[in-house]
């Protein structure tokens, strides 16, 4: 999720396309609330890990 969020953020910003900027924002954000979630041991969703 996080790579995701990166990959669209670059994208963004190299044609530009604000919507692939904002979207690559709110992924990383996601990455990284469920990588921090996952690390300190508490289940996401119903699971210990969310990959």
């Amino acid at each position: 999720m996080i790579i995701i969020g990166i990959i669209l953020l670059v994208l963004g910003f190299i044609f530009g396309i604000p919507i692939l900027w904002t979207l690559g924002i709110i992924a990383v954000v996601v990455g990284l609330v469920l990588a921090l979630l996952g690390g300190l041991g508490r289940p996401v969703a119903g699971r210990r890990h969310y990959f």
